[in-house]
């Protein structure tokens, strides 16, 4: 009887410790997965609400306003995901101070952004403007022109002035080189204005403001850049140029890594890129249709009378268009052509190539 009662409560132990080692392992596991999902949670909740989003949302802080309050007017408003992460954001970046009034917010803004604005107390913002990929310089002018308080002309005045120029080169060193000074040059600035969604909150801003707000804006997307573009064998404005055509000669954003990669392989063989856009831009013109006669035009820019990149940018162009001049589509194409429904067709020799104009140009 003894040795029967000894057996039993040994094995009565066994499972005891069985489930307590599982219990720990499961209360070890609940909590990984609790401090994950948080630290997730957390981050989302610091970055934009919906990154590229172009809403533009009034909000009311009303004076007094306390860090708990604002954040839960954001949230109401959808600014931000979470009122408690931005309160403790505040608290652990020491913001505070926030300032009362009415303010245009876009649920584009990280916190960093949002809680910027409110202890500066950006109110309203006096312009909100966007600026599309494949402008000149002379199409931003006129963008701008229409909504703030200079004229086009005061713009592209202060955009060729020697003087100022040489003082953008001075703030701008790794940005703005000698290349941007050619004689060839039409405009030191062309391709160098980055496109993009601008806020100004001075109802005075002036031409000089949006310039230098718009190179800072080139320095963030092209410079992180710097060593992939050394790797390729470009220096900025080569790649800045190249970004250019490549944002020129394609519709959409999956079409441009294929292009660059044509068009880096044209530049390998010794082949003149002949590309259409730069015919365009030596004319100084708009047109639906270039036509052989327009191809003769004596231009550093008409890269079908010169042989490897033009003298410079012929527009702006977006991140996707930048991503692929550094990043192009390894590709055996020599040349591509657009149909009338904006479709690319791409080919390895000539012949391929004369067949698909036959078969898609009319």
């Amino acid at each position: 009887m003894p040795d029967n009662a000894s057996g039993t409560g040994f094995n009565e132990k066994k499972p005891t410790q069985k489930i307590i080692r599982i219990m720990i392992v499961s209360i070890i596991f609940i909590l990984l997965v609790g401090t994950v999902s948080g630290y997730l949670y957390i981050k989302s909740a610091l970055e934009p609400l919906k990154p590229g989003s172009k809403d533009r949302i009034i909000v009311d802080i009303p004076v007094g306003s306390s860090t708990a309050s604002i954040g839960n007017i954001l949230e109401e408003k959808k600014i931000i995901k979470d009122a408690r992460v931005f309160r403790f954001y505040a608290k652990a970046k020491k913001k505070s101070g926030f300032k009362a009034g009415e303010y245009a917010f876009s649920p584009s803004m990280d916190l960093e952004h949002v809680t910027d604005a409110l202890k500066r107390g950006y109110a309203v913002r006096a312009y909100h403007i966007t600026v599309p990929e494949g402008k000149s310089i002379d199409e931003i002018a006129g963008i701008f022109a229409k909504q703030m308080p200079f004229t086009k002309e005061d713009f592209l005045a202060k955009a060729n002035d020697p003087d100022y120029i040489e003082k953008l080169m001075k703030k701008h060193p790794k940005l703005l080189t000698d290349a941007i000074l050619k004689k060839e040059i039409r405009t030191p600035l062309e391709g160098y204005l980055f496109a993009a969604t601008y806020d100004f909150n001075d109802e005075k801003t002036t031409a000089e403001t949006v310039i230098e707000k718009m190179l800072r804006a080139s320095e963030r997307n092209i410079l992180p850049l710097e060593k992939d573009i050394k790797k390729r064998g470009l220096t900025i404005h080569e790649a800045v140029t190249m970004a250019s055509l490549v944002e020129k000669e394609s519709g959409t954003e999956d079409q441009r890594e294929e292009i660059a990669g044509v068009f880096y392989n044209r530049l390998e063989e010794g082949m003149r890129l002949q590309t259409d856009p730069t015919v365009l831009y030596a004319l100084g013109t708009h047109k639906s249709k270039v036509y052989f006669k327009d191809l003769d035009i004596k231009s550093p820019y008409n890269t079908y009378r010169i042989k490897g990149l033009p003298v410079g940018p012929i527009s702006n162009f977006g991140t996707s268009a930048l991503n692929a001049a550094v990043h192009p589509k390894d590709t055996a194409y020599l040349y591509f052509l657009h149909d009338e429904a904006g479709q690319i067709h791409y080919a390895e020799t000539f012949e391929q190539h004369t067949e698909l104009k036959k078969k898609y140009i009319k």
